[in-house]
């Protein structure tokens, strides 16, 4: 047995032994195809206010752009299922709705601090230099995780595995051994249409191409601005975040509920009541979403999803609470708040 075929196998148990669901291994280079995609996307605009996407486009596209002493990349996939389906949760219009990795702990420093703590025992046993990256730098993580065999993208963007279903959240580790690549991962979404025909917003334009300006996980996440008033009613309870596309591959029925703790749902953020969440002053909003990924938005950008939420929910009991808001000092609250009040009102 090679030494590059024995060092893998030690990494992938190390790997799994720190709580990663899946590993596979990438050369330092992405097919161009990944590059001329992304292109295409930028010029399109389908990426709105995400402008950091159409920065370091190079890096993004050549990992060695990145870091020129790469020689291997170490794809990780730490499974997030829920416990059960969470498309019906979308009829519960009392209630926000918010997405399935968000319902714990910020996976951003979950999934970080394991790849730390596994590219530390990887430089302990074999040497080399390592860099670890989750989400945040120009790394194109999922076609390196179809690179390197844990799964495929799907048509709705996002990667798919066989044994996990559309619950991964990835992370890699540049380093500089010479680590040999596993066999890339073929598709199997085959005619399968279900994540195109189930986006609320039809923000999958064609299969693989996603209008993020049209995507409710970009709007009550990334848009920082007023929401447009067609897309509105189209969101529903949502309030942070859209499982749709992801909810309904049928690859799910071969995922598994979530082993890591920190990514089981906090009973506080499993189905909020409305009323509850529009009682939030920026103080009760920064002790409910301490540790999550919510908190980032901030206070104003998540009342005003909940605000679209209430507007959305057909219960004119929440008026008092909305009406409050249209006197908010803040012109991006008053409107989504009048506009809430409009849709509960009868004329």
């Amino acid at each position: 047995m090679s030494r590059s075929v024995s060092s893998k196998q030690l990494i992938a148990d190390m790997a799994r032994a720190e709580g990663f669901d899946a590993v596979g291994f990438a050369p330092p280079a992405l097919p161009e195809q990944a590059g001329e995609d992304l292109r295409i996307f930028i010029e399109k605009g389908f990426h709105g206010e995400m402008s950091w996407l159409a920065e370091r486009m190079v890096e993004r596209s050549h990992p060695w752009a990145l870091w020129s002493d790469v020689k291997s990349i170490i794809v990780l996939g730490m499974n997030y299922g829920p416990e059960q389906d969470p498309l019906p949760e979308l009829e519960a219009k009392d209630c926000g709705y918010i997405s399935v990795y968000a319902r714990n702990r910020d996976y951003h420093d979950v999934v970080k601090g394991k790849l730390k703590q596994l590219a530390g025992k990887i430089v302990g046993r074999f040497g080399g230099q390592v860099k670890v990256f989750v989400d945040t730098a120009p790394v194109m993580e999922k076609p390196l995780a179809e690179l390197a065999g844990i799964g495929w993208q799907g048509k709705h963007s996002c990667v798919v595995s066989r044994q996990h279903g559309s619950w991964l959240f990835l992370g890699v580790i540049y380093t500089t051994l010479e680590l040999a690549p596993d066999a890339p991962e073929a598709k199997y979404c085959g005619r399968c249409s279900a994540c195109i025909t189930i986006c609320p917003t039809q923000a999958i334009v064609a299969p693989h191409q996603l209008d993020a300006r049209r995507c409710i996980s970009y709007l009550t996440i990334e848009h920082k601005g007023s929401i447009d008033e067609e897309l509105r009613p189209l969101m529903g309870n949502r309030i942070y975040g859209c499982d749709d596309c992801l909810a309904v591959c049928p690859w799910n029925k071969f995922a598994s509920t979530a082993t890591e703790a920190k990514f089981h749902a906090r009973e506080a953020l499993n189905m909020p009541a409305l009323s509850d969440l529009l009682q939030l002053d920026e103080a009760g909003f920064r002790s409910l979403f301490a540790a999550s990924p919510i908190k980032r938005i901030g206070w104003e950008r998540f009342m005003r999803n909940v605000l679209i939420a209430a507007g959305n929910s057909g219960d004119q009991s929440l008026t008092h609470a909305i009406a409050v808001f249209a006197k908010h000092q803040s012109t991006l609250l008053a409107e989504h708040a009048k506009w809430a009040l409009g849709r509960l009102l009868p004329n």
